[in-house]
């Protein structure tokens, strides 16, 4: 539970329960940590004490309603971070993320997040899920096999590292940047590579979130040793540029896995909000194209230096049209790739439960969360098992 900037807790809450007759209400078995779920933790987007925080929860179906025709007592699922109601006009057109039903007054919503609608969050030993025959993806396997943490990252992580290549159009043979080696920048690599990316970069400077992008078959970048953009072109030009592409030393696909509190180059005590894309827009070659996917707040309860209140940021936009870049934004629309990824998860194709660094209990919240804000002990991803 959030209890106040920089602080979390765990307390005895109400059981979820069935509101509605389509809900349904699971007993979670992993919900992982969510670098989304620092923001908060920081004290930048708005979070009241009292918020059950999280939104990446796998469990097992408990309390099912009686309109509830497509999931069962008993059954595994994962849930997908955005509520959606499956049947309005966006998300009948793909949109989930914006389902017009789920948030009165607004569009979209998450569970335990600031500003995205009441719902409680997953960080707890029970979760209710309204629109459940919408929301409930269901699992083969028992809670706590090897696939545990494979069908964790369904919630989100993957699904937002997948959607990041989506925005970015990567596709086979593509060259593809990645700024930011958190989880979500990490899946991003992973999918890139999965769709067949002829070169991954990934950038970043904690040594643990580079080593990992490695692992995962992509070459890291460390910013710290120099500029990116400038150590990403000298890497293309001495493994040699394709016939006829000499002059187009950038990459084609730059995706942000950062957002709004990306540490500044020049000073990695200070925040610097438009530097990831300011990066981007100078490697990123002629009619390229950009993905954002780190999230900006539009509203910064605690800007640094160089942010606003109201969350602008300068973008340098006649770089990108000079260029011909087109730029893709937006929340995950989950509907579109859970069930796809399961199915590569569950055939064996995809393990993205290998980027999980930490497990811990509900009780070990606070010292990971403490961890996971400092980038220190090498947590690169925590899923905690209530």
């Amino acid at each position: 539970m959030f209890q106040d900037t920089r602080r979390v807790g765990v307390e005895e809450v109400v059981d979820a329960t069935i509101e509605e007759p389509t809900d349904v209400v699971v007993r979670i078995t992993s919900s992982a940590i969510c670098g989304t779920d620092l923001h908060m933790y920081d004290g930048r987007t708005g979070a009241n004490p009292g918020l059950v925080i999280g939104h990446e929860p796998l469990g097992v179906v408990e309390e099912v309603g009686d309109d509830v025709s497509l999931v069962r007592r008993g059954e595994r699922v994962v849930i997908p971070t955005h509520l959606y109601c499956g049947i309005c006009v966006n998300c009948a057109r793909g949109y989930s993320a914006a389902c017009l039903r789920v948030r009165p007054g607004g569009f979209g919503a998450a569970y335990g997040y600031a500003g995205m609608g009441p719902y409680r969050g997953a960080q707890a030993e029970l979760l209710r899920v309204p629109f459940a025959d919408a929301n409930c993806t269901p699992l083969p396997g028992e809670p706590g096999d090897d696939r545990e943490d494979d069908f964790v990252m369904l919630a989100d992580c993957f699904v937002t590292g997948w959607h990041a290549t989506e925005l970015a159009e990567v596709g086979p043979g593509t060259t593809v940047a990645i700024f930011g080696a958190g989880a979500i920048g990490l899946m991003a690599a992973y999918s890139a590579l999965i769709k067949g990316a002829a070169e991954v970069y990934v950038v970043d400077r904690v040594p643990e979130r580079l080593e990992k992008a490695g692992e995962l078959g992509a070459v890291p970048v460390d910013f710290s040793r120099g500029d990116p953009v400038e150590q990403i072109e000298d890497l293309r030009r001495r493994a040699g540029l394709p016939i006829g592409e000499e002059a187009m030393v950038g990459v084609q696909k730059g995706i942000d896995a950062v957002g709004f509190q990306a540490v500044s180059r020049e000073d990695p005590s200070q925040e610097d909000p438009s530097g990831v894309i300011a990066d981007l827009a100078r490697l990123v070659n002629p009619t390229g194209q950009i993905g954002v996917a780190g999230v900006y707040a539009e509203r910064d309860f605690a800007p640094s230096a160089k942010g606003r209140a109201d969350g602008r940021i300068t973008v340098p936009w006649a770089t990108l049209f000079n260029k011909g870049v087109s730029v893709n934004f937006g929340r995950t629309h989950d509907r579109r790739y859970t069930t796809r990824l399961r199915d590569l998860v569950v055939a064996g194709r995809a393990r993205p439960g290998g980027i999980v660094s930490h497990h811990g209990s509900l009780e070990d919240a606070p010292r990971l969360y403490e961890a996971f804000d400092r980038r220190a002990d090498g947590v690169i991803k925590a899923v905690l098992r209530p």
